[in-house]
């Protein structure tokens, strides 16, 4: 599901013009699993699944699966829908150098959004 990411946020063109000025790595954990999404001037360039060594990124967002997978339900219930409701709620851990991540909310919010069940590629 996460490697659609991708082509799912470079369809949307809004989305890539309200990223075009981020360029960052950044480290989605979902339970166990690592991912390293890599954005250059907002369309994601790739999405890389752990385990990794010594991974670079500028910010991580982490979570347990019971927690993404209500937050990608189709319809999430209040506290799960939402990164700043699940970072609220300290289901959602956000660390590293999170003035990207706040500089850049919206096209994150929107990002994650992308992978949630019925949205539209």
């Amino acid at each position: 599901m996460i490697e659609d990411l991708k082509n799912r946020v470079n369809a949307d063109e809004m989305l890539v013009k309200r990223g075009r000025f981020l360029t960052t790595t950044f480290l989605l954990e979902v339970g166990a699993t690592a991912w390293l999404i890599a954005i250059a001037e907002g369309k994601v360039v790739s999405v890389t699944k752990g385990p990794f060594v010594m991974p670079s990124w500028s910010f991580a967002l982490r979570a347990s699966d019971d927690e993404w997978n209500k937050f990608w339900s189709a319809r999430p219930q209040p506290g799960s829908h939402d990164l700043m409701a699940l970072i609220k709620c300290r289901t959602l851990k956000a660390e590293g150098n999170l003035q990207i991540f706040m500089a850049n909310l919206r096209y994150f919010k929107e990002a994650l959004v992308k992978l949630r069940a019925g949205a539209a590629a």
